[in-house]
């Protein structure tokens, strides 16, 4: 166990993770740098906060790997492990986390929702009112590390869970 948290503590675990996001992220892919810290409001959420007492580093990358229209999935890898970095950092560049009550302002996405954001069609089909979504569309996908014991790099992957894929399919089959 100690040797395993040396190497989150040194930063050598490489943690991926898979994002749907909405709004518009200018960039296919770039590194956020921004100090997170308490919310100065909200006892639940983090900011960033520069210069603020209580403020950390966070640094954040991010490659997206799809877009539909005003909704992305995005492949995401945090250097630092802070409390809520990478939806603050998401939600910092434009494009927060799908269904996040917190960063994005709503909890669950339907399929009329999402036809919206993707083509700006207004919900009239049978099955548009349907939630698709109830929970925040971020996913840890991989992790890297090295053995405790054997030193043997070990990669430890996790598919994409189904009702986030029902979201994918709903945005491809819209397009």
């Amino acid at each position: 166990h100690l040797k395993l948290s040396e190497q989150f503590e040194q930063r050598s675990v490489e943690k991926e993770y898979f994002a749907l996001s909405i709004g518009k992220i200018d960039k296919d892919r770039d590194v956020i740098r921004q100090p997170i810290g308490p919310h100065p409001y909200q006892r639940d959420k983090m900011a960033i906060r520069d210069g603020h007492p209580q403020s950390r580093e966070a640094e954040t990358w991010y490659e997206v790997q799809e877009r539909w229209g005003g909704i992305a999935s995005i492949k995401v890898r945090p250097k630092t492990g802070r409390t809520h970095q990478i939806r603050v950092h998401l939600s910092h560049a434009g494009a927060p986390v799908s269904c996040d009550r917190l960063y994005a302002g709503h909890s669950q996405v339907t399929r009329g929702e999402l036809l919206r954001r993707q083509i700006n069609r207004q919900p009239n089909e049978p099955g548009d009112e349907a939630v698709l979504l109830s929970r925040q569309a971020l996913h840890a996908r991989r992790i890297e590390f090295q053995h405790p014991l054997s030193g043997n790099p070990v990669e430890i992957e996790s598919p994409i869970p189904a009702d986030i894929q029902s979201v994918i399919d709903a945005l491809n089959s819209a397009k």
